[in-house]
Order: C-alpha cells, then sequence, then structure tokens
C-alpha cells in the first residue's frame, strides 16, 4: 500500500504537498506557506523504516536539492511543526544524515518570531519570508490561538535546542507551559481558545479531538521523550487526564465509553475521529500514572479504543466517520450529513497499534486487517487512495485527495 501510494505521489505530483489521485495531479494548498513536497518528507521515516530504500534515497535527494525554504508565504506554525520540522528531525535521528539536520536547524529559524506576542504564547499563522509576521486565524474566536496548535510544539523545539545549541527553542516552548500553569482553568479543564495578547481563555469550548487533541498527547510523550524526567509534564497530563475523565468521559445507555465536548459547562455528546488517538495516549501513559490507577487507566484506554473501533463497524464500508455522536437514541455514529466523511485519517489505528503492544491481545491485529481491508476496497483508487465522502454508502465518491498523513501515519 505504502508504495502503491509512494509510487502514484511520485509519478504525478512529485514535489508537490499531496496527490490528487482522481485527476492525476499535485495539490499545494494554503497550509505550508510556499513549502513544497509535504508528502515528501512528512514521509520520509516511513519510507526508511519500512526499508524502501530507493523510495527513501529519492525523498533524500529532493530533501538535499529541491526543498526551498525561502519561502515568503502564510504557513500554519502547527503544520510546518509537525510534518517539515517533525519529518527532518525524524529522518535525522534515524539515518544521522548531516543535511537533515541543517535543513531543519534553518527552517526552526523561520518559526520563531511567532512568538513575538505580548504573553509569548505564538499566533497560528506565519509568514515565512524575512518580515516573519504573525497572526491569528481568521475563523479563531477573538484573534485566539489555539491549544492544540501552541501545545504541540515540545516535542520537536527541545530537540531544534539539542541540534542547534541554542536555548531559544526550549524556552519559547517552556513558555507556554508556564503560561497555562498560571492560568486557571475551568474545573481543571484547558479550553481550545487562548488570546495570545492578555493571556486569557477566549470562550470555554473544551475537546480532546480537533482544536486541543494533540497537546495532551505532547504532555505525556514530553515526559517519556525525557527519560521520565520532565515531572512538569508528567503533572500537567495527569492532572488534565483527571479532568477530563471527571468531566468529559461519559458512558452511553449502550454501554460505550467516549469523550464528550464541552461547551461552558454544557455537554455535548459527539466524539470527533481525531479524539480517537486517545486509547492509545491514555493507554501509553498507564505504566506510569498512580500505582492504584495503573489498571484503571489500561480499561479505559480499551474501552475508548472499543468505541472507536463500533464508530467503523457500524458503517457500510467499515470506515470511521469525521465524527459520530451518542445523543438521540444513535450511538457511535454520524448522525450530520456534514459529518459521514473520512479523509484517511491515522487515529484510530494508532490506538489499535499502541494497545496491541500493551497488551498483545489480538484483537487489535484484527481490527487493524479489517481497517486494511476497508481502506484496500473503498478509498484505494487507480493512481492512489482517496478519502471517502460519505462512510455509510458503498456507492458515494472520493474527495480526490490522498493526504500527506495517509503516507506519513496511517499506513505507519
Amino acid at each position: 500500500m505504502m508504495k502503491f501510494a509512494w509510487d502514484n505521489y511520485k509519478r504525478y505530483a512529485w514535489g508537490k504537498n499531496e496527490l490528487r489521485p482522481l485527476t492525476r495531479n499535485g495539490h499545494i494548498g494554503n497550509m505550508f506557506g510556499g513549502l513544497r513536497g509535504a508528502s515528501i518528507i512528512d514521509s520520509i521515516d516511513t519510507l526508511y523504516i519500512m526499508g524502501l530504500n530507493e523510495e527513501y534515497k529519492d525523498a533524500k535527494d529532493w530533501v538535499e536539492t529541491s526543498l526551498d525554504l525561502n519561502s515568503n508565504g502564510e504557513a500554519s506554525l502547527f503544520e510546518v511543526n509537525i510534518r517539515y520540522v517533525g519529518g527532518l528531525l525524524s529522518a535525522y535521528y534515524l539515518t544521522g544524515e548531516e543535511m537533515f539536520k541543517r535543513k531543519v536547524v534553518e527552517l526552526g529559524e523561520k518559526l520563531l518570531p511567532a512568538f513575538n506576542t505580548p504573553t509569548g504564547i505564538p499566533r497560528g499563522v506565519i509568514n515565512l519570508g524575512s518580515s516573519g509576521t504573525s497572526w491569528s486565524w481568521g475563523w479563531a474566536s477573538a484573534g485566539s490561538s489555539i491549544l492544540a496548535e501552541f501545545g504541540t510544539l515540545h516535542l520537536e523545539f527541545l530537540h531544534l535546542t539539542e541540534l542547534s545549541g541554542n536555548p531559544i527553542y526550549q524556552e519559547k516552548v517552556m513558555n507556554v507551559r508556564k503560561v497555562l500553569n498560571k492560568i486557571e482553568k475551568p474545573h481543571g479543564l484547558y479550553p481550545n481558545f487562548l488570546s495570545p495578547v492578555s493571556g486569557n481563555w477566549v470562550q470555554h469550548h473544551v475537546s480532546i479531538g480537533g482544536l486541543g487533541d494533540s497537546f495532551y498527547e505532547y504532555l505525556i510523550k514530553s515526559y517519556l521523550m525525557s527519560d521520565k524526567t520532565d515531572e512538569e509534564a508528567k503533572k500537567m497530563y495527569y492532572t488534565a487526564l483527571e479532568a477530563i475523565e471527571a468531566n468529559l468521559v461519559q458512558k452511553s445507555p449502550g454501554g460505550l465509553t467516549y469523550m464528550a465536548e464541552w461547551r461552558g459547562g454544557v455537554l455535548d455528546h459527539k466524539m470527533g475521529h481525531l479524539a480517537c488517538f486517545s486509547g492509545g495516549m491514555i493507554g501509553i501513559g498507564a505504566d506510569d500514572g498512580a500505582t492504584e490507577k495503573r489498571q484503571h487507566y489500561l480499561d479505559l484506554a480499551a474501552e475508548i479504543t472499543h468505541t472507536c473501533h463500533e464508530s467503523y463497524t457500524r458503517s457500510a464500508t467499515k470506515l470511521g466517520p469525521e465524527a459520530f455522536r451518542f445523543d438521540g437514541g444513535a450511538e457511535a455514529t454520524a448522525t450530520r450529513l456534514s459529518d459521514r466523511y473520512y479523509i484517511l485519517r491515522p487515529e484510530v489505528i494508532e490506538s489499535y497499534m499502541y494497545m496491541w503492544r500493551l497488551t498483545h491481545d489480538p484483537k487489535y491485529r484484527e481490527w487493524g486487517w479489517e481497517a486494511v481491508e476497508a481502506l484496500e476496497q473503498h478509498c484505494r483508487v487507480d493512481s492512489g487512495f482517496s478519502g471517502i465522502r460519505d462512510v455509510y454508502t458503498t456507492t458515494v465518491g472520493h474527495d480526490n485527495m490522498q493526504q500527506s498523513f495517509f503516507l506519513s501515519e496511517t499506513l505507519k
């Protein structure tokens, strides 16, 4: 599958950010501010791990000769960090190739101006050119920054400091934590919108899915990556998890455990596909929780992963929708037309993988194989893999996009 997806990307969209498999051309998009080759950089480590040596070499050669960091466009700080910085760092640590290190340090410098705000909380959009101006997303409430974006820099920025010898990257992300620790949290929860000017929450919307998700993931991973010395990250993670359990974790009448969203104290009984990473997250964090909570966390992780699997099995395609609900009698299904699509996302499969590693229960491998078969049957087209518009019917069309994260995460 990786080879098929990659070969078609190479044939029809080489150097562009993503492949449009139905029209057989490339897509650049506006997330990366004029940077190109997102699928290449996102996938280098996957190619290397899979032993696809020729493909890895093509990718490496492209980065060396064609990755132009002198872009003058408007980029998502978050997307550039997780795909380009993360991709280059992974490639460097796996292969030891100095070229990856040079490129990533050069790119890291271009992201620093985003932090030039009264609080040091970065804005979401940055001009990668010499102006270095930054601003907030137009759709984000009252010029706010988004928890999942400014909270998903820590792992990469620590390594930028390590590789460059410049403490500034570490200082920037430690300051983000400082601001978050100081501010009062409603019921111990972290809302999704924060003003980079005042340092206050802008509205009380809390979600473990989009807008919030990877902030929590980076806390536990920061602790694990520090060889379990980063006590601050550990404390923030387990305190947040307690608040999530107390306020967001629900059980449906049909016995499914899920994470609702919280809007100013009112629960919205909806769970996004993005929130399905949390089964794996709670699983990998189980061992380092309080002794009496370890089994509890592992059980919770299994229950959430089971619910996410149900969102797949209850659809005609055996792939899960973008969001599913637990109200009006329906459980683990998308009730709104606008939530029925699947864009090759990795989160559910990621939780299967972590849970298999942690428990060796064979069902997780079976669930993974079900997803492989469904992807092959419903998402594979003549020239790559494409998202689908409605998981509840086997006849509705494709969305004509082979996402970069499909190669780098889903297939990994």
